[in-house]
């Protein structure tokens, strides 16, 4: 395996940091502050730049004006924007577009490419991921109530689902219905299938309030019910049955971005820690650097964001080179250790702030509410520890 970073990718990842440093850092207490659609115009003009400077889109293809970064190349990036929560979004890479854009270019006919695709890279248009329904376990994404029954030309989808993020304000959903309930393999029942928000029968139920975060049109989870939602059958992604290969496709290279974009908070979280610690006086000519408990903290958080880092580039590596059914385990070992390594940080560091770490002078309480959910979404901890004991269990017993 070979981690080393390109000239070219080094360049970029200096690029991103300066750019994050000067233009968009500085509009983080605004953030902190104001509804998003009030920075929205600034934004925007930030966005322009971006794209000025060749670095929009970095991940995806470049005949739809991306960068074309492979993902190596995009979990470098994506750690340098995790630094700030608004870095995704500036650069045209947020979720859950990123991973819409990922199965559109994969899974998609010329028209839906076309029609979504296409403004998608480009920023003119925002979608969401409907999958997860109120009723079931998240985590399980072959139980599913929600229905896509065939009429005709048509489907007719029914269901309830929350944690459709960015719902509020997307053009369209990707939904994942049940289409083949007679199948008799629960991997093959549901189907992927393009919602446009204005069908009748798309119904936005509210916007989920998170940890003290009520939402708003461009950092939600919204709740839908899709009643009697009537669409055409041609805005079928791939084949019927074939919903939770495309979630597997989807969710793989999306943890490499997650847990890199992870790293990011780590890393930020750390530099702010570590510069209080230096300039916090304890006593006349001492700071708060100069003992030897926050020493061993500051190593602590050294040595495993070092160690997640590692994990990360190792679990991308192996989706780039064997696929990511070869990188199951290093997907789901990645996925429980990386927000674990971040909560730790976080936490660590508004430990060492003291008060001034509960209050919202810095990003690092925001990042502590706001990540906290990153053990749960995409599979929570418990499942991945139990997904990785089965398959190191499996090999075992075979080789054995």
């Amino acid at each position: 395996m070979d981690f080393t970073v390109s000239d070219k990718m080094q360049t970029i990842v200096e690029m991103i940091n300066e750019f994050l440093e000067k233009e968009i850092i500085p509009l983080e207490p605004a953030f902190l502050s104001k509804p998003f659609r009030e920075l929205l115009p600034v934004i925007n003009e930030k966005r322009e730049i971006v794209k000025k400077m060749e670095l929009w889109a970095p991940n995806h293809p470049t005949e739809f004006g991306g960068m074309g970064l492979d993902l190596m190349e995009h979990a470098l990036v994506s750690e340098a924007l995790g630094r700030s929560p608004l870095g995704h979004f500036v650069f045209g890479c947020q979720a859950p577009d990123a991973g819409n854009i990922e199965i559109l270019h994969k899974y998609g006919t010329k028209e839906q490419k076309d029609k979504y695709l296409a403004p998608l890279v480009e920023g003119k248009i925002r979608s969401c991921f409907s999958m997860t329904e109120v009723d079931m376990p998240g985590s399980n994404p072959v139980m599913l109530e929600t229905t896509a029954e065939k009429e005709g030309d048509d489907y007719i989808i029914n269901g309830h689902k929350w944690f459709s993020t960015g719902a509020d304000g997307a053009e369209f959903a990707i939904v994942m219905a049940v289409t083949n309930p007679e199948e008799s393999s629960p991997h093959k029942r549901a189907s992927m299938i393009i919602v446009p928000s204005d069908t009748p029968g798309f119904n936005l139920v509210r916007n989920i309030p998170i940890m003290d975060h009520t939402g708003d049109d461009f950092f939600s989870h919204g709740e839908i019910l899709y009643q009697s939602c009537r669409v055409p059958r041609k805005n079928l992604l791939g084949k019927e049955g074939e919903g939770f290969v495309i979630a597997q496709d989807r969710l793989g290279p999306g943890r490499i971005h997650h847990c890199m974009r992870w790293i990011g908070v780590c890393n930020r979280a750390f530099d702010i820690m570590c510069e209080y610690a230096n300039s916090r006086l304890i006593s006349e000519g001492r700071n708060l650097a100069s003992k030897q408990l926050t020493q061993a903290k500051v190593a602590e958080c050294a040595a495993e964001i070092q160690r997640a880092r590692l994990m990360v580039l190792d679990a991308a590596w192996k989706i780039e080179n064997l696929g990511t059914k070869e990188a199951r385990t290093e997907i789901s070992l990645i996925k429980f250790t990386v927000p674990n390594v971040m909560q730790q940080v976080l936490d660590t560091a508004i430990q060492i702030m003291g008060g001034l770490g509960m209050t919202d002078d810095t990003i690092v309480a925001y990042m502590w509410r706001h990540e906290r959910g990153g053990r749960i979404y995409d599979g929570a901890d418990e499942v991945h520890k139990s997904a990785v004991a089965r398959q190191i269990l499996k090999r075992m017993a075979v080789s054995g």
